[in-house]
C-alpha cells in the first residue's frame, strides 16, 4: 500500500513522508523523506531511507531505529528529530 503524509514538527520544520508498506507483514518496503529541514551529511537522508526498510511499522523500533541511525552516524537534523521523522512516518498508516 502507498500512503503520504506531511507533518508540522513541533519548534521544527515541514516533515514530508511518502511510503509503501506490505500490509500484511505490517513493514516498509520503500520510503521517501522530503521537507524543508536540514541533514548533515547531505546523503544522510538517503541512508536513512535505506536503513528503514523492511522495518516493522510500530512507534518503538522506528524511534529505536531511526535514533541509533542518528547517534552511530553522527548525523546532525536541522528542523527535524527522531520523535518527529517517527511521528510522521506513523502518520502514514490509515
Amino acid at each position: 500500500m502507498q500512503s503520504h503524509s506531511i507533518y508540522k514538527v513541533p519548534q521544527g520544520k515541514l516533515l514530508k513522508i511518502s511510503l509503501e508498506y506490505d500490509e500484511k507483514k505490517n513493514v516498509i518496503t520503500d520510503i521517501r523523506i522530503t521537507g524543508d529541514f536540514f541533514a548533515y551529511p547531505e546523503e544522510a537522508i538517503e541512508l536513512l531511507e535505506t536503513k528503514l526498510k523492511n522495518t516493522i511499522l510500530e512507534r518503538k523500533q522506528l524511534l529505536e531505529k531511526i535514533s541509533s541511525f542518528i547517534t552511530e552516524g553522527q548525523i546532525q537534523f536541522i528542523g527535524v528529530n527522531a520523535e518527529g521523522l517517527t511521528q510522521g512516518i506513523l502518520m502514514c498508516r490509515p
